[in-house]
């Protein structure tokens, strides 16, 4: 039981060259099932997370793992689209460029003060992937950037923000900081146990 986590972590990871050569090779034809393996991917990273908890394997190594594979996870999705709708995907590039700007400021700013990357799963971070999760759905599956695009762009901004606020409050580097709120509570030493969301 305790290396399931490692496992499920482990498949998210395969499934981002297997999503990348769907859309690369087999093109439109593909896109429903790149759908189902974003969904199944989805499912591995809910669970792996409630089966760490639960088998007491929870580490900072696995969430960090966990995080960085979730990075490579989404961006697989990300060039998916792009490969089946180049022409939507450049005409929205300032939200996507600028999702990818606040992304790299989140790892400057906390390489830059802890010398390690992010690692928060911050509760707004969670809500970004849920919207992600829609957006993708629109643009692989229905060819459409719509509402779902823009509240997706709107959450990763404000998300992003949240992350920025957790490590320039963090006093030192911690992972699962749920918002800037409970950042700000750990420096002022009202928090000593991690709050922990449903990843």
């Amino acid at each position: 039981m305790k290396t399931i986590p490692y496992i499920l972590i482990a498949v998210r990871l395969i499934l981002a060259p297997v999503i990348l050569s769907l859309a690369w090779f087999k093109g439109e034809e593909s896109k429903f099932l790149i759908l189902i393996l974003m969904y199944f991917g989805l499912l591995t990273d809910i669970f792996d997370g409630i089966i760490a908890r639960k088998v007491g394997v929870s580490s900072e190594k696995l969430r960090r793992m966990d995080s960085q594979v979730d990075l490579i996870f989404w961006l697989s999705l990300g060039f998916a689209a792009y490969f089946l709708n180049p022409e939507l995907i450049k005409n929205e590039w300032y939200g996507i460029l600028l999702i990818f700007v606040m992304e790299a400021l989140c790892y400057i700013i906390s390489l830059w003060k802890f010398g390690k990357e992010t690692c928060t799963h911050a509760f707004l971070s969670k809500m970004w992937g849920l919207s992600l999760l829609i957006a993708f759905t629109y643009l692989i599956g229905f060819q459409q950037a719509g509402w779902a695009f823009y509240l997706t762009i709107i959450l990763g901004f404000i998300s992003h923000i949240d992350v920025i606020l957790i490590v320039l409050i963090l006093p030192k580097w911690q992972y699962d900081v749920p918002s800037s709120y409970h950042a700000w509570k750990i420096r002022k030493g009202k928090i000593v146990k991690k709050t922990v969301f449903f990843n």
